[in-house]
């Protein structure tokens, strides 16, 4: 009997994915368990495992064609189907006056046909625009889209429901409008310093102050995009690399970024690696610096814990949880696994969390699940030799630590010169709800706890 392999939905937010690469072709032979195709999303690339043993005799979703959760990507069935479905004529399914009864031989399916999952069918009341998946929901969250705007949407998903491309198109067109052809609403926020309220007047930096009259602003003309030059080789992108783009994108446009960078010493750290790698050794978990880094954020979190905050427009959502996010490069991007639960594991927990996750990470094995929920991230670029760097804002946190390269330099220890194995940490954080004093606060308790590691 033929089996469906159907887009599975991989996250409680995932609604859709695309097929990366298909493993098997048509008439190679399956085992149960054994992966089949890999699936992207815009958070995991994982391997599908094939739900029963037989042959892949149709693949109805070709590599790179994205479709929602719950479609129908391949059949499964004996040797002698694959030949059946290459030689059966067209009209068979067109005299049925239902193509999609017929068992094992049902048509590809496209995006815009693809099945919605039970978690995706609208009411019947009517109301489905007004019920967001947790995507859309999410991106309205991060563009301050307010309910006035969302009125003048015009959903293109079933019922009327607003879709992940309605809004990216919103904010394309709210971006690319004028300043001078609305009115602003009036503003809440309060008069910059040199506004005087009581006087009548606005005092404003003009040439009392500089000693020369201030320019008038010009807004900068609109630049089109410039086409690809016609020798260039133009590559397409991976599913996770456009993934990648588009978040980054949208976390630079949503969060303004302040990065600050400070210096730690890692003697104490580096005598506690030298000194207890081979007991981990033995319990099968290499020890790595990235543990001790995971350990003084938790400490710092904990202490100054806005910086595990999230910024809404209802307020600030305090999280209780401290799930720390790992930057692991891959082979066609970046993944961010996630430790859950940070602050209640030890130091031989964390080794070996991050262990695993990394590992998994390279080898596309890691769930849904795996890479949501994060609160704080870190990525260690220092591997690569990069000194420091000014990362980017994993949305919907608040703050993420970039780690240089640990190198030995020349420093002044009371007032004495020594050699001292030294690291540039730099805290990319959103300055809609953290301000310097408080980065600066969280970097001090980073440093502290890094510099006074217990022996």
């Amino acid at each position: 009997m033929p089996t469906n392999i159907v887009m599975p939905q991989l996250g409680e937010s995932v609604v859709e994915g695309t097929v990366g690469k298909w493993l098997k072709n048509v008439g190679d032979s399956v085992a149960q368990y054994e992966p089949i195709v890999e699936v992207i999303t815009d958070k995991v690339t994982t391997e599908i495992p094939s739900p029963a043993a037989g042959t892949l005799t149709q693949i109805l979703v070709p590599e790179g064609e994205t479709v929602k959760a719950g479609t129908v990507v391949a059949i499964i069935g004996g040797a002698e189907q694959v030949a059946q479905s290459s030689t059966r004529p067209n009209t068979e399914s067109q005299e049925s006056g239902n193509p999609s009864s017929v068992v094992g031989h049902p048509q590809p399916v496209t995006r815009e046909q693809s099945p919605v999952s039970p978690l995706q069918s609208p009411p019947a009341n009517g109301s489905a625009r007004n019920r967001f998946t947790p995507v859309v929901a999410r991106m309205i969250s991060e563009y301050n889209i307010g309910d006035a705007e969302l009125k003048t949407i015009q959903g293109t998903g079933e019922n009327g429901r607003i879709s992940k491309k309605d809004i990216e198109k919103f904010v394309q067109n709210r971006t690319a409008r004028s300043p001078q052809s609305s009115t602003p609403a009036p503003s809440t926020e309060p008069l910059p310093a040199w506004e005087q309220p009581g006087t009548g007047e606005l005092f404003r930096p003009t040439e009392e102050v500089f000693g020369k009259a201030a320019a008038p602003q010009k807004s900068a003309p609109a630049v089109a995009p410039s086409p690809a030059p016609t020798s260039a080789q133009i590559v397409p992108m991976s599913p996770m690399r456009r993934a990648i783009a588009e978040h980054m994108v949208r976390s630079k446009t949503v969060a303004p970024h302040v990065t600050t960078v400070h210096e730690a010493d890692m003697s104490r750290v580096l005598a506690h690696v030298s000194k207890h790698q081979d007991e981990f050794a033995r319990q099968n978990v290499k020890l790595t610096y990235t543990p001790y880094f995971v350990q003084a954020v938790v400490s710092a979190l904990q202490q100054v814990p806005l910086v595990n905050a999230q910024f809404t427009e209802q307020g600030i959502a305090m999280k209780s949880e401290l799930n720390i996010g790992i930057a692991v490069a891959i082979d066609d991007g970046l993944i961010v696994p996630v430790i859950k639960h940070a602050d209640d594991k030890s130091l031989l927990g964390l080794a070996r969390a991050v262990n695993d996750l990394a590992g998994r990470a390279r080898e596309k094995k890691l769930q849904a699940d795996e890479v949501t929920g994060g609160t704080f991230t870190l990525t260690n670029y220092g591997i690569f030799g990069s000194l420091f760097g000014t990362p980017v804002i994993s949305q919907p946190q608040s703050a993420i630590l970039g780690i240089g390269a640990i190198q030995k330099r020349v420093v002044v220890i009371n007032d004495a010169i020594a050699i001292r194995p030294m690291v540039y940490l730099a805290l990319s954080f959103d300055h809609r709800l953290l301000d310097g004093a408080i980065g600066d606060t969280f970097m001090n308790k980073v440093k502290q706890f890094l510099e006074n590691y217990p022996e």
